[in-house]
């Protein structure tokens, strides 16, 4: 009996078990790559970009320049 329950009980260890530790391992990376990749677009998301500015430019250095 103390045989079975022993080695019930490192069929159930993460370091004995190859079957179980490399699915939750699987999981595990896949869960981090999602997570990365929906923080990066959030992050793109967040700092987009807005728009064209109003920008004042001098006619003196404009394509065909104005001089006074």
């Amino acid at each position: 009996m103390d045989q079975h329950q022993e080695q019930d009980q490192r069929s159930k260890d993460f370091k004995s078990s190859w079957v179980q530790s490399s699915s939750f391992l699987f999981y595990l990376q896949a869960f981090c790559l999602v997570a990365f990749l929906l923080g990066g677009c959030y992050s793109l998301y967040k700092h987009r970009y807005k728009g064209k500015p109003e920008v004042n430019v001098p006619a003196n250095t404009q394509y065909t320049p104005e001089y006074k």
